[in-house]
């Protein structure tokens, strides 16, 4: 668990400096921050997905993992957790706008979703090595500090999901270990990389609303599918 509260700490650490002083930065200077953090989130889901090798497993596990997410309402329970948070936790912005729910749920998703989480979670939980998850630290609380300028104090609640999330693969790495072969991690590294391209496009470009949050089954269908036909 040591890489997982080294990434609490990081996040929560860069999103205070982002708080503290992201509205001294220019506006269009934290939105041209903003769209290359988007821009680089798509690029990287696409480089993740090139990592398949067969896009048909990815395939199948979206197809499946969306329809078990729309049924489980997997986005709309996390829309609510953030939205419980809010009413306790944060302050409306002046005319009643707030970005909470979209901050805690664009950095819950991106903190969340990709390789180094699900390896680093793996190789800390197994044999306590946790330089994978220390790496990740890094990039997150950059990450979170421009985020945390634009969209306010819900990005730091997304260390909820960090402990809960990243935490429990760590804690249970020793059961998962014997069923997660390279192929089927790699299918679902490729899964992974899809989320992330959706979630560049829909919260952090906004080019097109989508319920990235019910994908998340995905990450278990694809590389459950190759144990079944591969």
């Amino acid at each position: 668990m040591v890489g997982t509260w080294l990434n609490i700490a990081t996040v929560l650490a860069g999103g205070s400096l982002g708080l503290v002083f992201g509205q001294r930065v220019p506006e269009s200077v934290r939105n041209t921050i903003f769209h290359a953090i988007g821009v680089f989130t798509l690029l990287l889901g696409v480089r993740m997905f090139m990592e398949s090798a067969n896009p048909l497993y990815v395939l199948g596990g979206l197809l499946l993992g969306g329809g078990v997410g729309e049924w489980l309402r997997i986005e709309d329970r996390l829309q609510g957790l953030g939205r419980w948070l809010e009413a306790r936790f944060s302050r409306k912005e002046e005319g009643g706008r707030s970005h909470f729910v979209e901050g805690f749920l664009t950095a819950s998703l991106l903190f969340c979703v990709g390789p180094m989480t699900i390896l680093g979670s793996l190789q800390d939980g197994l044999t306590g090595d946790y330089q994978i998850l220390a790496t990740k630290a890094v990039m997150d609380g950059f990450s979170a500090l421009a985020f945390a300028a634009t969209l306010g104090v819900g990005v730091l609640f997304s260390t909820v999901v960090i402990l809960v999330y990243q935490g429990g693969l760590t804690l249970f790495a020793s059961t998962l270990q014997p069923w997660v072969t390279e192929v089927m991690m790699a299918e679902m590294t490729a899964a992974g990389g899809v989320l992330l391209a959706g979630l560049a496009m829909s919260s952090l470009l906004q080019l097109r609303p989508m319920k990235v949050g019910n994908w998340l089954p995905a990450l278990l269908f694809a590389p459950l599918l190759v144990q079944v036909f591969g």
